[in-house]
């Protein structure tokens, strides 16, 4: 249960940054470039660090499962 208050005060924080921080920014990576609203840019950078932490909290809790049955 303190782990959905957590995510959800989480998702409200980020939510109202964003919408405060509506401008548009320029991003470069490697040879690409391109112009996006910055609070598309910290939504889905807050989605793919969630996503990357959930794989690596699932594949802990599976190595940490494996090794107590050897």
């Amino acid at each position: 249960m303190s782990l959905l208050i957590f995510a959800l005060i989480i998702i409200v924080l980020v939510a109202a940054f964003s919408l405060q921080n509506a401008a548009p920014v320029t991003i470069s990576f490697l040879l690409w470039n391109f112009q996006a609203s910055l609070a598309i840019v910290i939504f889905l950078s807050v989605l793919i660090g969630a996503t990357i932490a959930t794989i690596i909290a699932f594949w802990l809790k599976f190595r940490k499962k494996e090794q107590k049955l050897d």
